[in-house]
């Protein structure tokens, strides 16, 4: 009988944990959205090529060992210098990598030293900027009129769910036909962050509107995307970005003011959740409806509403004001004096 000690088994490659990390641990084992994956996929590709331009190595033959904090903090700089990105987009980066290294120093002890201190490169802080959002004047020349053209009749359907459902431009151009219900209490189904699903109320004019689309496009099915392009597929985000765009630059010739700030998709977001905020809504039901994982998130549109301060520093005393003395109601005083 051999009295040998069992055989350690090999420390498995580089690109074997990459592979196992992505099919295996993110789509199989934690179901990530597509979207989550793609980003980390992004992260990736950035840092290989970094890796192989400055270690001289093909991505097929780095090895964990030569994942260093150097290495990283070199990445993360070159990210931020020399692609310009901003430190929100050098730490989701970063988060990507790290969800890589936690993984592998599971399953490849030989390298969990230098695992170790890549791990304990940190998060950057930023300050997080003021929060902007449009006026209602300035959302409603945004959607404006539509026009006769099939392009401009669904570009003003698209400016008025956003507004409506203050739907991330992810949710909204993967709405399809059947998602939208029209009868009764119309709502639209909507497919938000980490596959969470929520329902978000439609008004009566918004209804009409998606009716009347429908009529104009009787080509388009149950699972058709509501909004489609040219082709008939979905938008993209880069679609929707240019469209907005070219509608903010035609409305600034009737609103001025939309032309000193910079409005992306996400700006009709904000505008929904602030214009819900300011119009008395409870902030926990906004936090439903924007589909907000945190009710801290929410808590941002409280912060930047200077408004509803200046009504809340109005209701609070002025140190140099005199104290009012308090002036019984004359039905009490009736009553007191009546003992």
């Amino acid at each position: 009988m051999s009295n040998a000690a069992p055989r350690t088994p090999p420390a498995p490659s580089f690109c074997s944990l990459v592979q196992t990390f992505f099919a295996e641990y993110l789509i199989e084992q934690r179901a990530l959205s597509p979207h989550t994956v793609a980003a980390y996929r992004d992260a990736f590709l950035l840092f290989l090529a970094f890796a192989e331009a400055r270690l001289g190595k093909s991505p097929a033959d780095l090895s964990l060992a030569d994942i260093t904090s150097e290495l990283l903090l070199a990445f993360l700089d070159h990210l931020e210098q020399e692609r310009h990105n901003t430190v929100r987009t050098r730490n989701a980066r970063l988060a990507a990598l790290r969800a890589f290294l936690k993984f592998a120093s599971h399953r490849d002890l030989s390298a969990l030293h230098t695992l170790e201190q890549a791990l304990g490169v940190p998060m950057k802080r930023f300050e997080q900027p003021m929060l902007e959002f449009l006026s209602r004047e300035e959302m409603l020349a945004v959607i404006g009129t539509p026009g006769s053209t099939w392009i401009s009749q669904r570009d003003h359907l698209l400016w008025v769910l956003l507004y409506n459902t203050g739907a991330r431009v992810s949710e909204i151009v993967a709405v399809r036909v059947a998602d939208a219900v029209l009868d009764g209490a119309a709502f639209v189904h909507l497919q938000g962050k980490g596959r969470k699903q929520r329902a978000v109320p439609l008004w009566r004019s918004t209804v009409q509107e998606i009716r009347a689309w429908l009529r104009m496009n009787p080509q388009l099915g149950a699972h058709s995307a509501l909004l489609p392009n040219r082709d008939g597929h979905p938008m993209t985000r880069s679609n929707v970005t240019k469209r907005l765009a070219l509608a903010v630059q035609s409305a600034s010739k009737l609103n001025g003011d939309l032309a000193k700030h910079p409005i992306s998709p996400h700006s009709v977001r904000r505008t929904t959740a602030m214009h819900l905020l300011q119009s008395g809504v409870d902030i926990s039901v906004i936090a439903l409806w924007m589909g907000h994982e945190s009710p801290t998130t929410t808590h941002i549109y409280v912060e930047a509403d200077l408004a509803m301060k200046e009504n809340a520093l109005a209701k609070l005393q002025e140190p140099d004001s005199p104290t009012p003395r308090y002036q019984a109601p004359d039905a009490l005083l009736s009553f007191l004096q009546a003992l």
